[in-house]
């Protein structure tokens, strides 16, 4: 499909700045049902918080700063806040992924990291600010293993993770806290190395002439966790499966392979989220724009500003907004000869979609 093509929103929402973050790099972002709204940040210096609630514009260390810490138990603190996601009975999820650098899409790490990488997934629940749970992923590939974005199906007591790393999806078990993990290496979850990304004319590539490219890494799951939505970055195609499927202990790759749907050709994105209408968000940094996939198919265009800066995660909040972060990836100095192009402050947005 031709996204040239695509239908534009009536006059596209107005952008508006929900935090300026200065030099913390946002990544996660989600939202309560109460429009409560959390951001998560990497391990990356300046480093100030792990997680935050934003209020009144600022940022809040959630949910107090002993979780901030960098020292001590890793059981008791972030140590690399990758994603967050508040499922649809207000429980925050916190995917604290830190891969060995060989597993990671960004690399880098010291030679003393190059083994194992580490993982937990931690739930509060918001309605009292409490620690409910703490997942550890004792069966996981450690070696190979790069959690990336997580989903949580309150229906089926699952959580989703793309794992860029193994090139699939993890599927683990809220009751037993077992792992598995499918789809692994098909062409539905691959990256296209024959798509480079490109900015201003220049490809994204390393100090070693290698261009960035990711496997599965956004996901989305729809509010009434029917269907589940995947692609590569290094991807065009939005692909997505019945929930049912990926619960099925008893179905091979192989099975899981015939019932995935091709959705729609909607070009190289990153973050992805749903909507309670079935609406299907898509961030893309090429052209610095953010996008839907309607129930019918139709892409539409939502907003389009030479601010959005490699747009990354979304929350939908019942306000009928849309918030998401601007990570920059891309003006990183690992991908640009060591120079920092990052463009200062650091922030977080909103548009109205509903």
């Amino acid at each position: 499909m031709n996204l040239g093509n695509a239908q534009d929103t009536a006059g596209q929402g107005k952008l508006e700045v929900v935090a300026s973050l200065d030099k913390a790099q946002p990544i996660g972002v989600s939202v309560s049902s109460t429009n409560r709204v959390f951001v998560s940040f990497p391990h990356r210096e300046p480093y100030l918080f792990g997680l935050t609630e934003i209020v009144d514009g600022k940022m809040k260390p959630y949910p107090n700063h002993k979780w901030q810490l960098t020292m001590g138990n890793e059981q008791e603190h972030y140590v690399n806040v990758q994603d967050i996601y508040v499922d649809t009975a207000d429980q925050l999820w916190v995917l604290d992924s830190k891969p060995a650098p060989k597993s990671s899409i960004f690399g880098g790490g010291t030679a003393a990291e190059e083994q194992e990488g580490k993982f937990k997934l931690i739930q509060f629940d918001l309605k009292t600010n409490q620690l409910v749970r703490i997942y550890n992923f004792e069966d996981l590939n450690k070696g190979k293993a790069a959690l990336n974005d997580v989903r949580v199906d309150t229906e089926k007591g699952l959580a989703y993770f793309s794992d860029p790393g193994q090139a699939g999806i993890v599927v683990l078990n809220l009751e037993t806290g077992t792992t598995r993990t499918v789809l692994g290496n098909s062409k539905f979850t691959l990256s296209d190395r024959n798509i480079v990304l490109s900015y201003d004319g220049r490809e994204m590539r390393d100090k070693d002439g290698n261009p960035f490219s990711s496997n599965v890494n956004g996901i989305a799951l729809s509010k009434d966790n029917k269907w589940f939505y995947f692609k590569p970055i290094n991807g065009l195609n939005l692909y997505r499966i019945e929930t049912k499927y990926l619960a099925d202990e008893s179905l091979r790759d192989i099975d899981l392979v015939d019932k995935i749907g091709n959705v729609a050709e909607v070009g190289v994105t990153h973050g992805l989220v749903a909507d309670k209408e079935g609406n299907i968000y898509l961030t893309n940094s090429l052209d610095y724009s953010i996008r839907r996939v309607t129930p019918e198919g139709k892409i539409e265009l939502i907003v389009q500003d030479p601010r959005l800066l490699w747009p990354d995660s979304l929350g939908v909040g019942s306000d009928g907004y849309l918030y998401f972060s601007c990570a920059q990836m891309h003006l990183l100095p690992q991908w640009n000869g060591g120079e920092d192009k990052i463009k200062y402050p650091f922030e977080v947005y909103r548009v109205k979609v509903l």
